[in-house]
């Protein structure tokens, strides 16, 4: 398949939208310089996140994933991003088609920005870049 007809979906959430929209604007330019237009559905949270990447699955060649868990006082992250981990591992699996993971799990509102590429790097872009090279090596298995 030549690289810019694969169809890439973005599942994005809105949770933390100062964070997640910077990763999602990363993941938007990486996918672009490689001549792909993806498309984009927001969710309310991460935890609707693997809902919505199923669906697209049945379209799409591969999904990015994008979120911002923020660490708390409790253990409720953890077990979010445990949980949609998990979810996401096994779509990929039974679909047979890459989900790649830009959900970061930053400790505090720093952390966020500088993953999300408001100081340097955004994980948005590497995990859409990671997309990419995953559906190389596929396409060459």
């Amino acid at each position: 398949m030549g690289k810019s007809s694969r169809k890439v979906a973005i599942v994005v959430s809105r949770w933390n939208e100062l964070v997640t929209s910077a990763l999602r604007d990363g993941a938007i330019d990486e996918l672009k310089s490689a001549g792909i237009k993806a498309k984009v559905v927001e969710v309310p949270g991460t935890w609707e996140v693997p809902i919505v990447a199923q669906k697209l699955l049945q379209s799409h060649d591969g999904v990015v994933a994008l979120g911002c868990i923020m660490q708390g006082a409790t253990n409720h992250a953890g077990l979010l991003a445990g949980d949609v981990s998990s979810a996401l591992m096994k779509l990929m699996m039974e679909s047979g088609k890459p989900i790649t993971w830009g959900i970061i799990t930053p400790e505090t509102a720093e952390q966020a920005f500088e993953r999300a590429g408001l100081k340097m790097g955004n994980k948005g872009r590497e995990a859409a870049g990671a997309l990419l090279s995953v559906m190389d090596a596929l396409d060459e298995s």
